[in-house]
Parts: structure tokens; sequence; C-alpha cells
């Protein structure tokens, strides 16, 4: 006997997996495509793509920000979101991160390669800044910090112990939002303004487990750990976020792509 099978439509299981505010910029996206939009055109206004899409002001903002972090809208800061250039687009995702190193939180890295994350957050609290973070963050020493140590997985499998160091100032909703099951990036870019990460400055080194990442990660001492240190800084160029994250060094690896300059 035969059976009819009719094709499911492409990337239909993809999209249904994206983040709201991701499925509502590749909306946009395909509609600016759609119309045949140019540089230079003025999109609607925030509250009516809002209703027109079905999400909240926030969730678009979000899709925005997501869009001129690849270069396709712009906004101004009293006349809206403009269209820069759609010819210019950079390629897809998955293509994108396996030529360069990208900034993304583990839960972007994830979704682009098909992996499931999730966290258990350990500790989070809001603390005055201490002088050395004030000075790495660009704040004022004792404002206020917010603290986040969790330990992320991938496909149920423990991956790393994170270290995360935010000013409360530039999204203040982190202080309410539970970590155990919201992605970090996706809060910054929701933020009001949105705070993209942009450019990340990046440093890893080799060193033996303490005692308490033997115990979190079962591993005698003979395990070398990973250390890697960011600090990533938002589409204005402000640091917002300082995190050190330990990996086991038989479940990690770093790659770049070295150019000379021109």
């Amino acid at each position: 006997m035969t059976v009819a099978r009719t094709r499911m439509p492409r990337g239909l299981f993809a999209d249904d997996a994206l983040p709201l505010y991701e499925r509502t910029a590749k909306q946009l996206l395909d509609d600016l495509r759609a119309t045949a939009a140019h540089p230079g055109d003025r999109l609607p206004s925030e509250r009516a793509l809002a209703a027109r899409y079905a999400v909240s002001r926030v969730t678009l903002r979000a899709a925005l920000a997501d869009l001129e972090s690849r270069g396709i809208v712009r906004p101004s800061s009293t006349r809206g979101w403009f269209v820069a250039d759609l010819d210019q687009l950079p390629g897809p995702a998955v293509a994108a991160t396996e030529a360069t190193p990208q900034v993304q939180g583990l839960a972007d890295f994830a979704r682009v390669n098909g992996l499931t994350p999730s966290s258990r957050v350990l500790s989070a609290t809001v603390r005055p800044a201490t002088v050395s973070e004030a000075e790495d963050l660009r704040i004022a020493p004792g404002a206020d910090l917010f603290e986040l140590h969790r330990l992320r997985f991938l496909d149920g499998l423990l991956v790393v112990l994170e270290h995360n160091r935010l000013p409360l100032a530039a999204c203040p909703a982190l202080a309410e939002t539970d970590f155990n099951t919201a992605s970090l990036y996706a809060t910054l870019r929701a933020a009001d303004p949105p705070q993209t990460p942009r450019v990340a400055d990046y440093s890893c080194e080799a060193r033996h487990p303490t005692p308490r990442e033997m115990e979190l990660f079962e591993i005698g001492d003979t395990m070398p750990m990973l250390v890697a240190t960011t600090l990533t800084f938002n589409q204005a160029g402000r640091p917002i976020e300082l995190t050190v994250q330990v990996y086991r060094g038989d479940r990690y690896r770093f790659r770049a792509s070295i150019t000379n300059p021109a």
C-alpha cells in the first residue's frame, strides 16, 4: 500500500522554536522584502507595528534591535525607524557562526546548532559594584550591580559554570527575571532602550579546578578547566556585561579567524 505524503512547509519547526522577538523580526523582514522596501524608507510607528504583529511594544523593540544589529534597519532619535540596506544582509546564522566568532549567549548558540539549553540558578542578587567592577563597566563605585551565578546545560549535559555581572541601570528587569528559564541576552534586547550585545573583549586561560568546581562538575583534580572572561559592549559602545565562564576542558573549543590588516 502506498501512502501519499504531504511535505511540511520548509522551516516550520525552526521558526516555531525561535523566541517571539526573533519570529517578529523575521516577519518584519519578510514584509520589507515583499514590499520592495528601499534604503531610507520609514517604517510605520512602533505602535502600528506592534498591532500588526500582535506583540507587545517590548517584544517589538527587541525585534527592531535585532534587525538593527544586523544592519537591516536604523533608528532616528526623533523620527522612528528606517530601512538601512536590504541588499547587504549577512548570510544565514549557521554559516556566520561557523565562519567567525559571534557575540551571542549560550541560548543563541544552542538555537543555531539545534541544541536544547537549560540553566540552574545558583544565586541572583543586586549588590554595590566594587571599584574594579565599576572601572570595567564604567559605572560609579557602589552603583547597583546585578550578579548571577548559573550552571548551564546543553541537551541536559552540564557545560559551563557562569558568573555574570551587569549594571542594573542598563536593564532594571534583570532583578525580576527568572533566569532558570529566561535568556539573559533576550532580556537585554527587550530592555527600554534595547541593550544589544555588539562587541566583546575575550580572554581564555587554563587552570586546575577548584574544590567547588570539582563538586559541581563531578570531576577529579586532574581535569583541566578553561576559564573565559568576557567584557561585552552594547550598540552604543558602552560595557553592559562582565562574565566569567568556567568550562570542562573536554567540553569546550574556541575558534577564531585571524587576518592581516589591509
